[in-house]
């Protein structure tokens, strides 16, 4: 494949998992739904649709499949490390939605380990401070192709 634009992580994870059928799904996932037809019923995906981008999650590494039942052959879906650690990155996107795009109270709301309603920061792992603090800024670029 050839890119075009510059070289960017999040171009490569967006080939990933960056349709609307791949996010609603780990979000079933995520949310502890691992069977196709429940996955399906609670993201509104067409089944053909819905199958494509499993399959693509489960090649790409993000999902593992795993069958539950032989005759017939009936397969659940957990979520790799790759996938565990897209789950911030989708309680950053539904905080973002909560504030941003919803009317009203959050659809849906976490409870963390701790005991607290979670609301997901991301901060710098080296003084703690939140990653969109000013002054925050690239120090390498990847490369423009044309």
């Amino acid at each position: 494949m050839v890119r075009r634009g510059r070289e960017c992580s999040v171009a490569e994870a967006l080939e990933v998992v960056g349709e609307r059928w791949s996010l609603l799904a780990l979000r079933e996932i995520m949310l502890g739904e691992r069977r196709f037809n429940q996955i399906a019923e609670n993201t509104g995906a067409s089944r053909d649709i819905l199958a494509a981008r499993l399959r693509k999650l489960v090649d790409a590494g993000v999902l593992e499949k795993v069958q539950y039942e032989a005759h017939p052959p009936r397969h659940e879906y957990y979520p790799t490390e790759a996938g565990r650690a897209l789950q911030p990155i989708l309680l950053g996107l539904m905080a973002w939605g909560d504030q941003y795009v919803h009317q009203g109270e959050p659809p849906t709301l976490w409870r963390h380990a701790c005991g607290e309603e979670l609301h997901p920061v991301t901060v710098c792992a080296h003084c703690g401070e939140p990653a969109n603090a000013p002054g925050t800024h690239a120090i390498r670029l990847g490369a423009v192709h044309s």
